[in-house]
């Protein structure tokens, strides 16, 4: 049995604990609120980059390294005749991390009014089917949503028909369980490399910046990534930019229903 001396040191260090723990929480809200309010008050001219012509459609893409974004702000935004209509964000990377921005991110885009997708970043060293899993627990796509996308940017040292292999056991299983075709993410490149062919029967959403008008791939794509600058109100970090490759009426139709 702890002598009195004993349980008074105990009572001592619990006390200590809890006030360390509360600090850190006080510390990590003020840390929150110092961000969302230097959002609140991010305004810009303009977008900061040129903007393709063509387009009706204009989105962004965010993680965690976008920090707390005020999405009213984003919404409001509006230079010219354009006005951002469309968010992707990051959900999920590997088989068990998932960015701690996104159910802040995806919740409040859409109340902003802001059409959201949300993507996985692929790691082809960790098995097709487990991503897929770790995927479909974190997100729940709805009407009005975009297809889940496949982000496929890397190899990590893996062959390059294990990558097939995997990224088609990822897209194979979260189509049987959206019930809609998944949107592969990648630059042209890499596509041309290590894709190629055998995937161009998904949506392609591809990345090829500082292109004025298309990017330079010679198959069918649906959304382009055209520059990683952009500036947008209610956002401190700089912004990947993308335009949707139609009319209103394909975007809504290219949407979950």
């Amino acid at each position: 049995m702890p002598t009195a001396r004993q349980k008074k040191k105990i009572r001592r260090f619990i006390f200590i604990l809890v006030v360390l723990a509360l600090l850190s929480v006080a510390a990590w809200r003020g840390w929150q609120w110092w961000q969302l309010r230097e959002a609140r008050y991010t305004h810009y001219p303009a977008f900061g980059i040129s903007i393709p012509g063509g387009y009706s459609i204009h989105g962004i893409d965010v993680s965690k390294y976008q920090h707390l974004i005020s999405w009213e702000g984003v919404k409001e935004m509006k230079v010219k005749n354009i006005q951002l209509g469309f968010a992707f964000i990051k959900a999920t990377e590997g088989i068990s991390y998932t960015d701690p921005q996104f159910r802040r991110n995806w919740k409040k885009a859409q109340e902003a009014g802001v059409v959201r997708g949300a993507y996985h970043f692929f790691i082809p060293s960790r098995d097709g089917k487990a991503q897929a899993q770790h995927f479909i627990d974190k997100v729940e796509l709805g009407a009005g949503d975009f297809p889940p996308v496949l982000d496929i940017e890397q190899l990590n040292g893996t062959a390059v028909n294990v990558l097939k292999k995997r990224a088609k056991e990822w897209l194979d299983m979260v189509e049987a369980h959206y019930g809609v075709k998944p949107v592969i993410y990648t630059n042209v490149d890499f596509y041309n490399r290590n894709l190629g062919d055998e995937f161009d029967e998904y949506p392609l959403w591809v990345a090829h910046y500082y292109q004025p008008q298309q990017p330079r791939i010679d198959r069918g794509w649906v959304l382009w990534q055209h520059s990683d600058k952009g500036r947008v109100n209610g956002i401190i970090s700089p912004v990947d930019f993308n335009v949707f490759n139609g009319d209103s009426t394909e975007f809504r139709q290219f949407l979950i229903r």
